[in-house]
C-alpha cells in the first residue's frame, strides 16, 4: 500500500508525501531526493496519522492530496494541525474551484499546489515553507530575540520569561510556527481550547491583548504580534 520509509536519511529534512497516484509520488520523491530530502510516501488516508503518531521524529512537512481512499486531505489537514502545529503543510489537488483552496487553508494548510504541477516547483515551494516555519524558531542570535521552551512551557524575550498563561502559550505558540501566516479568530480559538468549548471572539481578543501587554513589557518598542483588519491576528517578527 505504502513505501512509509524510502530514502531513509534522518540527517535530512524528512517530507512525508501523501498521494494515491503512484507515478506523482515516485516522481516528487526522485525531485525531493535529488535536492537533498528524505521521502517517505503513503497512498491511503486512514494510514496517515498512525503513522505520525509512531514516528519518533516526525516529518518536518506533509505533501497531502486533497483526494485520497479513506480520510481526505482536508480532515487529514485539519487533525495534523491541531496535534502537530510545528509540522508544515502543502496540500496538492487537481481541484481548483476557489472554495477548495480557500478551505483547505483555512483548515491550516500552508501553501496550496495545484495539478498537473511540475516537481521543480513542488522542491521550491517545500523549501520557501520549511524557511517560513523555522524562521521564528531558529533565531540568528537567541541572546535578541522571542525563544519558546515547549518543554517549560516558557517563552523568553531576551532571556527574559514573560510569565505566559497555558492559553497566551498556545496562542504565540501557534503564531510563531508559521510567522508570517494570518490566523482567524476562529483557527486561534481551535488552538487554543482542544475541548471545541463555546467561546466569543472576543475572548480571542483578551488573550492577544495580555500577551501583546506581556510582550511590550520586554519589548516596548518592538510589535511581534499584529492585528489584520477584519482577519485575524499574525506572529511577524522584525526584518
Amino acid at each position: 500500500m505504502s513505501t512509509p520509509d524510502a530514502h531513509q536519511d534522518l540527517d535530512q529534512d524528512q517530507v512525508l508525501i501523501v498521494e494515491d497516484e503512484p507515478k506523482i509520488a515516485r516522481l516528487v520523491a526522485d525531485y525531493l531526493q535529488g535536492s537533498g530530502f528524505t521521502s517517505h510516501h503513503l497512498d491511503h488516508g486512514d494510514a496517515v496519522l498512525p503513522w505520525l503518531e509512531d514516528r519518533p521524529t516526525r516529518p518536518e512537512l506533509v505533501l497531502l492530496d486533497l483526494m485520497l481512499p479513506g480520510t481526505d486531505g482536508l480532515t487529514l489537514c485539519r487533525e495534523i494541525r491541531q496535534r502537530w502545529p510545528a509540522v508544515a503543510i502543502i496540500m496538492l489537488t487537481a481541484r481548483v474551484e476557489e472554495v477548495d483552496r480557500l478551505l483547505g487553508l483555512e483548515l491550516g494548510a500552508d501553501d496550496y499546489i495545484c495539478k498537473p504541477f511540475s516537481p521543480r516547483e513542488v522542491v521550491a515551494r517545500v523549501r520557501a515553507v520549511l524557511r517560513r516555519s523555522r524562521a521564528a524558531s531558529s533565531p540568528a542570535d537567541g541572546s535578541s530575540d522571542l525563544i519558546l521552551d515547549e518543554e517549560g512551557w516558557r517563552a523568553l524575550a531576551d532571556g527574559r520569561d514573560l510569565g505566559l498563561t497555558a492559553v497566551e502559550f498556545k496562542l504565540l505558540k501557534v503564531m510563531m510556527h508559521s510567522p508570517g501566516r494570518i490566523f482567524t479568530r476562529e483557527q486561534l480559538m481551535d488552538h487554543m481550547y482542544r475541548d471545541h468549548r463555546i467561546v466569543s471572539e472576543r475572548t480571542v481578543d483578551s488573550h492577544v491583548k495580555k500577551l501583546r501587554r506581556k510582550i511590550a513589557e520586554a519589548w516596548p518598542e518592538r510589535e511581534v504580534i499584529r492585528s489584520v483588519y477584519g482577519v485575524g491576528y499574525k506572529y511577524q517578527p522584525e526584518e
